[in-house]
């Protein structure tokens, strides 16, 4: 199964200030996490200049192609970059990272969500969407989804008017299936009754974590992933150290958590479900794609930010094929 990922194009950028008189001079309150403008955001790239940095290339669905290519499956991703040198960057990241890039090019400046690291720890998120809150389906090419078996949305993008339910249909037309994840449990209150319109129209895979399934289904989690599972063909509920819960027609599973105590769990529903899709594309069972989800969740809230470190990819894969892929 080949998976074709949709998304915010974001680069991430993570800052290391010598002080907080650089939130001051930019306006932002310290531990804030803010949309941000272009003004701002070019105020931003100015007082970046001589910081200690660290970049990837971000966004939900772009961690999820990323940490699925690096497993060895076949992968794209949709996105919309800038004409400067961060989205120059960013794809080139992305095709370094083993992904198929299928990018929109625009003019002017990339998304990019910047995280201001104070002295103390304390970090301050300025988010710019730029041009990856403008991809529009006209601009996704038949040709390219017809590429590909399974596409995987980001719930971010539902607050896309020319681009979330446009798209779905045209893909449901091609006869591929969608996993989507809900993302964020503010998007889900706030477009609930269009998602249960939507998503036992279209949607054959579901990913929330326990607060977006609450919001969803208005349910705890054990109840909810089985009320997902009665609108798709599969639902996943991640529930942090409890581990993760998956349903289908043919009942519900249950799968602890791994890894040791978490330093920062930023991407760990990311890397959920690439370990999952994996699994659904080297046809594993849902135990098995479940635990691989786990283990490299596991994996990542061990470090800081959303992407696993490359040196620990080799023991992850033998890990994966050795021990979780041969489990019942």
């Amino acid at each position: 199964m080949k998976i074709l990922g949709i998304g915010n194009a974001l680069l991430d950028v993570l800052l290391r200030l010598e002080s907080d008189d650089t939130l001051v001079k930019m306006g932002m309150a310290k531990g804030a996490m803010d949309l941000i403008g272009e003004a701002q955001m070019r105020t931003v790239h100015q007082a970046q200049k001589g910081l200690k940095r660290d970049e990837a290339p971000g966004g939900s669905a772009c961690n999820t192609m990323r940490a699925m290519a690096r497993l060895g499956a076949e992968v794209g991703y949709i996105g919309k970059i800038g004409s400067d040198e961060t989205g120059a960057f960013y794809e080139q990241a992305v095709r370094n990272a083993g992904v198929t890039p299928y990018f929109v090019h625009t003019e002017g400046i990339s998304g990019c969500s910047t995280v201001l690291i104070s002295p103390d720890g304390e970090r301050t998120m300025a988010t710019f969407l730029g041009p990856a809150e403008t991809l529009s389906a006209a601009e996704v090419a038949d040709e390219t989804l017809r590429a590909y078996d399974c596409v995987y949305i980001e719930g971010y993008l539902i607050s896309n008017e020319a681009l979330f339910l446009p798209v779905l249909q045209r893909i449901d037309k091609l006869g591929l299936t969608v996993a989507l994840n809900l993302s964020n449990f503010n998007i889900v209150n706030a477009f609930r009754d269009l998602l249960q319109e939507i998503v036992p129209r279209y949607v054959r895979i579901l990913f929330a974590n326990e607060s977006e399934a609450e919001a969803y289904t208005g349910l705890p989690a054990g109840a909810a992933v089985q009320k997902m599972a009665e609108t798709v063909d599969i639902s996943v509920v991640t529930v942090g150290e409890k581990g993760a819960l998956v349903g289908s027609r043919e009942g519900c599973i249950a799968v602890p958590a791994s890894g040791g105590h978490p330093v920062d769990t930023t991407g760990a529903g990311d890397n959920f479900a690439a370990g999952f899709l994996y699994g659904l594309s080297v046809n594993a069972s849902l135990e098995q794609s479940a635990r691989t989800g786990a283990f490299l969740a596991g994996h990542v809230i061990e470090t800081v930010g959303p992407q696993i470190p490359d040196d620990r990819w080799e023991q992850i894969k033998l890990k994966i094929k050795g021990d979780i892929m041969q489990q019942p």
